[in-house]
């Protein structure tokens, strides 16, 4: 997540709205809490946010991680919580002295780590994307409703003011019928493209690097130009520039305009890729058919922007003014038959501005309809736990799950240089056998997806 949307939040909410950044109903203030027990997997990088998120009101009892040098700040900070290295250790010690689970690991290990935390009945929270394969979104998907459990998927976006503000707008029709979406980002931002070295190093001694392989069967020396961050640009580890930002940005549309099912997806503009490593940039364009009352809509993702306002191979969206500047992170535009709508990043961090002007007052007489989240994905989850308000928004089954498969449809359609017909029933693509094989990791040895 961009640090600029979180530092301007709530200093640009009220002067880019105009005072429509007002609540009606805040989940979460003044309730007396009841402490849950938390297990964190994962504790360096956006796992600390994201222990330190949910630590309010509750206990954090046990940390995890295999890099045990990432995670002194969090062993630091909550010097009570059991430690361990491997998550497999964690739950045969403690399951139950455990009600939900954070997990903040790299891609790859979402899906093994969430399983065993559902089988145990745990709730649950999974960074995005929630996996990065097709097949372990969908299984994650199946498996929280089988077992009841509430589950959220950590795309800030989903639990923002701004999210909200600009799905009332389009429900109010303040920008007509709505015919694009733009979404822009500077990712990667680490090193990917084709031909990268990787040379192998000494393991050091506070990382688990067979732990950190866990699943995925390409058996690969330790290098520091993969862990603990470079890995986003691996096939097998991270999702690329998309898998990254994607969760986070199409989150908006997603909710607003009901885009879970079928779609087709083409890229192009992409640049040199390999089998192991993902492009530097790409376009990619989905097309959603008509759905209830909308029509149909296409989506435009641009990556490997690093200046939307001086890029010349930048395609900028239409609707907003030729002077306006972009933010060289990320950002969104919704473009109606009547208007456009634009947010300045890609979580809707910063408030939604309507162009033309004309439209604000319009904008400003729109009641809130939807209710206002305090405490972001990990306090939305402890909340539905409790009983004290609905399931998260961004939940396993309803959300997290095809918003995820919506991304990694994506990265099909790059790797293969076709466009992709998705049929979400099936799940398959249409005409095309040899997506099958790429809905599914191969999968290490003892690494084998359990039953349920």
């Amino acid at each position: 997540m961009s640090a600029i949307s979180r530092r301007h939040f709530l200093k640009s909410a009220t002067v880019l709205a105009g005072g429509v950044w007002g609540s009606n109903l805040l989940l979460g203030q003044g309730q007396a809490l009841k402490q849950l027990n938390v297990a964190a997997v994962g504790c360096g990088g956006k796992g600390i946010g994201d222990i330190f998120e949910i630590a309010r009101g509750n206990r954090i009892a046990a940390l995890c991680d295999m890099d045990q040098d990432s995670a002194k700040g969090a062993f630091e900070k909550f010097p009570d919580a059991k430690r361990f290295a491997d998550y497999r250790e964690m739950f045969a010690a403690m399951g139950d002295q455990i009600d939900v689970v954070t997990v903040s690991t790299p891609d790859h290990m979402h899906f093994p780590i969430a399983m065993e935390a559902m089988r145990r009945g745990k709730h649950l929270m999974v960074q995005k994307p929630l996996a990065n394969t097709i097949w372990e979104a969908r299984t994650l998907a199946a498996c929280a409703k089988e077992k009841g459990v509430f589950t959220v998927m950590g795309n800030q976006g989903a639990t923002l003011e701004g999210t909200r503000v600009l799905r009332e707008w389009i429900e109010a029709g303040l920008i007509g019928e709505v015919k694009e979406v733009h979404y822009w980002t500077n990712r990667p931002i680490w090193p990917q493209g084709k031909g990268l070295q990787f040379p192998a190093e000494p393991v050091p001694p506070f990382v688990n690097w067979d732990l950190w392989q866990g699943s995925v069967a390409t058996e690969r020396p330790y290098s520091s130009k993969i862990h603990p961050f470079a890995w986003r640009g691996f096939w097998d580890y991270g999702c690329g520039a998309l898998g990254d930002i994607g969760c986070h940005s199409f989150n908006s549309a997603f909710w607003a305009l009901d885009l879970g099912g079928d779609f087709s997806v083409e890229a192009s503009k992409v640049s040199e890729f390999d089998e192991v490593t993902c492009p530097k940039r790409a376009t990619i364009i989905y097309q959603f058919p008509a759905k209830g009352k909308r029509g149909p809509v296409k989506v435009v993702w641009q990556d490997g922007v690093k200046n939307p306002n001086t890029d010349k191979e930048f395609v900028r969206p239409p609707g907003i003014p030729a002077d306006l500047q972009l933010n060289d992170d990320s950002g969104q535009v919704f473009v109606g038959t009547a208007g456009a709508i634009f947010v300045n990043d890609a979580i809707c961090g910063t408030a939604p501005v309507v162009f033309p002007v004309s439209l604000r007052e319009k904008a400003h007489a729109i009641k809130n309809v939807y209710p206002r989240v305090v405490g972001g994905p990990t306090q939305e989850l402890c909340r539905a736990i409790r009983g004290e308000g609905p399931k998260p928004v961004s939940n396993f089954i309803d959300h997290a799950a095809p918003l995820t498969e919506m991304v990694l449809a994506g990265n099909l359609a790059v790797r293969l240089a076709k466009p992709i017909s998705w049929d979400a029933t099936a799940m398959e693509a249409r005409g095309l056998p040899e997506v099958a094989a790429m809905l599914k990791r191969n999968y290490r040895p003892g690494w084998e997806p359990k039953p349920g």
